[in-house]
Parts: C-alpha cells; sequence; structure tokens
C-alpha cells in the first residue's frame, strides 16, 4: 500500500481529525494581514472532510463532523467580533457555524440516494445555491461566502466581472472536488481530474492577461475625481459621548481646510457616522449652518457618514422597515438611521442614503419589525443599536466643475458584503463607488483589513473604482481590478487625496448578478430529483 492510499484511508477512518484539518485551513485561508498570504489553502481545505464523510451513514454523526469543521472555520476567521461586542461575537460564530453547515447537509441526503460520487458532482451546485439563498434574509452575516478567501489572489479572480463572488467558490468547491476525485478514483479519473485542474489554474490567468492589459491601454483617457479622505483616528467609543461633538467637528475642520487648500479636490469624504448628532434635525441648524458656511469656503462637496432622525406623527401606522420610537413629549414616533449625505456647497438640500444592510444582533434585530420582542437580543455597540432599515439605493449626483454631473454609489460599512446591494447601485448608474465605515471596534485584528480585501472583489466585478473612508482607517482608494492604487495607515490622523477613476461600462456580472447562483439553484432541484429517481430504482430492484 502506497503512502498516498494509506492517508486517504486515514483521513476517512479518522473521526474528528479531518474536520479539525480542513476547519483549520479554511480559517487561514481566508484575507487577514497583509503579510500572511495562505489564500491557496482554499483549493484543497475541503479535502479531508469530504474524505472523511465518505463511509458516514447517521446524520447525527455528519452533523457533528461538519459543525467542527465549521465552529473552527468561524473562530480563526471571525474571532475579532468579540473584540467590539463579547456576547455578539460568540452568537455570530455559533450561529455562522451551524449555517454553513446546510450544503453538506445537502450533499449527505444526496449521497444517501445515489452514491458518494454523484453526491460530489452535485456539492460545488449545492454550495453557491445556498451561498446565494442565504444572503437574501436579514440574519445572514455573508461574510464568509468561500469565493471572499480569493479576495488578495488578484490575478485569479478577474473574471469576476462575468461570474462575481459566486464563481470563485464555484470554483474553488469544484477543485476540491475534483482533487477528492483524483484520490478515490481509478487511476484514469485521476488523470482526467489533475487535466482539468490544470485548466482551471491556466484559465483564470489568461483571462486576466487578456482584461489586463486592455484596461491599462485605456485608462489614459478615463475621467477622474479628484476626492480627498479624512481620517480622524476617533475612538469610536468615545465619539459618542454628547460633550465630544464640538471637538470632533472642529478637528474635522481644522484637517478638511488644510487638505483643501493644498489640493483643491472635487469632493471631501468623511468616515461612517462621522457626524454622531441628528445635525438634519431642527434642534441643531447652528452646526448646519457652520457645516454649510465651510462647505461654501471650501468650494468643494462633502460626502459624510452622519446619524439621520425621522419624525412621524403617533397616529400613523409604522411601516415594516420602522422601529416605531416614540418620543413621549411630542406624541410622535420618530427612526434614527445610519446615513450618509452629500452636501455641495450653494445647494441646499442635501441628497442622503440610509443604510439598507444593517449587522445583525449589532445595529438590528433580524425580523424585529414583525416580532418586536426580539428587541431585547439586541447586543449593541456604542450608539449603534437599533437603527432603522433604509429601503431604497440612492445614487447622489455631484456637480463637478470639471466633468458636470457625476453619479456616486455610497455604501455604508458592512454593505460591501453585500455583491447584489452594489450591483443596483451601478445599475442605476453610478460611476465611481465610495465607502464609509469604521473599523475602529476591532483594534489591531486582522477585521479591517479583511472587510477591506472582501470591498475590493465589488470592484472588480461591476469594474468600478471605490474611494474607502474610515475613521481609523483602512482608508484606501481602490482600482476597477480590485488593485490598492493609494492608501493611508491604520490609525493614524491623516489626510489622502487622489484622482479616482470614472467609468460608465457595465460588465456581464453587473448586468446578471444572480445568474450563476440562482442556474446553481435550479441545477441542484433536478439533481435531488435525479438522486430520488437513482433510489427509487434501487429500490424496486431490490
Amino acid at each position: 500500500m502506497t503512502s498516498l492510499s494509506r492517508l486517504i484511508n486515514q483521513l476517512g477512518q479518522s473521526r474528528y481529525a479531518s474536520s479539525v484539518l480542513t476547519g483549520v485551513l479554511l480559517g487561514v485561508s481566508f484575507p487577514s494581514y497583509p503579510f500572511i498570504r495562505l489564500e491557496l489553502l482554499a483549493w484543497l481545505a475541503l479535502v479531508p472532510l469530504l474524505l472523511s464523510l465518505r463511509n458516514v451513514e447517521r446524520a447525527g454523526e455528519l452533523f457533528r463532523r461538519v459543525y467542527i469543521t465549521m465552529l473552527l472555520f468561524c473562530l480563526i476567521s471571525l474571532w475579532w467580533v468579540a473584540l467590539a461586542t463579547l456576547p455578539g461575537g460568540a452568537l455570530t460564530i455559533l450561529a455562522q457555524a451551524f449555517f454553513l453547515t446546510i450544503p453538506l447537509f445537502g450533499f449527505y441526503v444526496i449521497k444517501k440516494m445515489a452514491g458518494f460520487h454523484f453526491a460530489l458532482f452535485s456539492l460545488p451546485f449545492l454550495w453557491v445555491a445556498w451561498e446565494w439563498a442565504y444572503m437574501q434574509q436579514d440574519l445572514s452575516l455573508g461574510w464568509l461566502t468561500l469565493g471572499n478567501s480569493q479576495a488578495n489572489l488578484n490575478l485569479m479572480i478577474q473574471y469576476a466581472d462575468l461570474t462575481g463572488v459566486w464563481g470563485v467558490s464555484f470554483w474553488l468547491v469544484w477543485f476540491n472536488v475534483l482533487i477528492v476525485l483524483a484520490l478515490t478514483g481509478s487511476r484514469k479519473d485521476a488523470f482526467r481530474s489533475i487535466a482539468i485542474m490544470v485548466l482551471m489554474i491556466l484559465a483564470p490567468l489568461l483571462y486576466a492577461s487578456y482584461v489586463l492589459p486592455r484596461e491599462s491601454s485605456s485608462a489614459a483617457g478615463t475621467r477622474q475625481l479628484r476626492v480627498t479622505l479624512v481620517q480622524p483616528d476617533i475612538d469610536p467609543h468615545q465619539k459618542w459621548l454628547h460633550n465630544n461633538s464640538a471637538d470632533i467637528m472642529e478637528r474635522y475642520y481644522t484637517m478638511t481646510s488644510r487638505a483643501v487648500r493644498e489640493n483643491r479636490p472635487d469632493l471631501v469624504m468623511w468616515p461612517e457616522t462621522a457626524i454622531p448628532f441628528y445635525i438634519l434635525d431642527h434642534a441643531y441648524a447652528d452646526d448646519l449652518q457652520t457645516l454649510r458656511s465651510s462647505l461654501r469656503g471650501w468650494n468643494a462637496a462633502l460626502l459624510t457618514g452622519f446619524s439621520d432622525i425621522i419624525y412621524y406623527p403617533a397616529v400613523a401606522q409604522p411601516e415594516p422597515q420602522r422601529s416605531g420610537n416614540t418620543d413621549q413629549s411630542r406624541n410622535r414616533f420618530f427612526d434614527t438611521y445610519n446615513a450618509s449625505m452629500l452636501l455641495e456647497p450653494g445647494n441646499g438640500t442635501p441628497q442622503i442614503y440610509r443604510k439598507m444592510r444593517l449587522v445583525p444582533f449589532a445595529e438590528r434585530v433580524p425580523y424585529v419589525d414583525y416580532f418586536p420582542w426580539l428587541g431585547h437580543l439586541t447586543f449593541s455597540l456604542v450608539g449603534l443599536n437599533g437603527w432603522g432599515k433604509g429601503s431604497d439605493t440612492t445614487i447622489m449626483q455631484l456637480h463637478s466643475q470639471r466633468y458636470g454631473k457625476v453619479n456616486i454609489a455610497n455604501i455604508i460599512c458592512y454593505e460591501s458584503i453585500f455583491p447584489g446591494l452594489v450591483t443596483e447601485f451601478v445599475r442605476k448608474g453610478a460611476q465611481v463607488l465610495t465607502l464609509v465605515t469604521n473599523d475602529g471596534w476591532y483594534a489591531t485584528s486582522y477585521g479591517p483589513y479583511q472587510h477591506l480585501a472582501i470591498g475590493t472583489l465589488r470592484c472588480i466585478e461591476n469594474r468600478r473604482a471605490m474611494a474607502r473612508c474610515a475613521n481609523t482607517g483602512l482608508t484606501v482608494v481602490i482600482n476597477k481590478y480590485g488593485s490598492i492604487i493609494a492608501e493611508i495607515p491604520w490609525w493614524q490622523e491623516q489626510t489622502l487625496t487622489a484622482e479616482v477613476p470614472l467609468e460608465s461600462t457595465l460588465t456581464f456580472y453587473t448586468n446578471n448578478p444572480d445568474l450563476l447562483p440562482k442556474a446553481a439553484a435550479a441545477i441542484t432541484g433536478v439533481l435531488f430529483f435525479i438522486a430520488f429517481l437513482k433510489k427509487s430504482r434501487k429500490t424496486l430492484s431490490s
């Protein structure tokens, strides 16, 4: 018996060693600090687990093995969430691990009906269909989509402009399946699998070699928007204290005035909830007037995160997305929002976007609209409890002196995880992506780097540049094929001015964001039906 055969048998017979190995490989393959580059491990991470599931017959045993895998995966990838809220971080990890077991339960059901190899063939379709379906509902974290593991492997994922991150997940699962087939099949199967794997490595590289030179040659004539990003480096826990607001605003004014004098930008950006009070409320009219006066002096537009509030009569029936907070003194309801606005000098009406995808349990409890008692389950961050849910993607129109009207999509923090949301902005005409965020909750963990890396996929998918403004970092400018072209070191009070390219063409993925996962879901249904027929024939013949 060869050493390889012995290894395969050991993995197939081990109870939990394979689960631990796969969990560790998946966890370390996800983006972390820039000097750690282990994303290639995702190309074989599932192999030990799949080999160990070959002879598993009981559902309970399968759940234990798979849940151990996914729990380790989540612990390694998401431990930093607990730095912001320990109970919320623990719940996130436990729940996310459970949801990640679903595709492998489907794999188990098909294996019982049609055999191991048929289940292997079905797994890539199952996996992608579930990842997409899971992301459509409010309980989804959406962070650990398998394709996100490759966000920093720039040359290998340029085809995301055709398939989105779903195609990257599909590619990875298939590569793992082919390794298993090569290890468990005949010599002929092994050669066939290896040949396909070689093509799967070469094809993305060939596509990148076609796309990147063509894109680079067209970059010279691209219009560019000069943007100044302000990174104030403010403690996120301290800024929500009322007596800090004046000092915070003064820091923004000082930093922005200096940067504008030196760089003359078209647009200034402040980060998520940069203004930690309801500046558009009548009570803060003087603060708004001061901000407008500054805009006139800067002669530049401002895109900033802020806290928004909307009042409506107590007699009105609250809409589902409203929380229905009550102002008893004035007999009215109100709702607060994590929002952003574009203010232009000389234009009195702010353009407002209210965040639509809110962090589960930290910013908003899922389905609290329908079950109000769930509101008690929140694990709030300071100043971030119980936001209302925005209802529409808003394209902001900047009137540039150089280019006239420029359409801007502003994404707020966690929303960059959701590919479908970003494509909706681009389909509405966004020429550039902007993102305001505050990752200061996660200290010097690799959480902010992971968040940044996943956001670069949105640039590749839609071929749009992104200006990313963060409170404590990472503040960067990303080009349309996912490379960082300018940045500020994190945890520093600093500004960055850069020319951000504007684009107007739509990619195949932007026009068809759900094509691959919906096709995978349909094929999954067909495969389940075929597996059922196989089982029925086997039962009849016996």
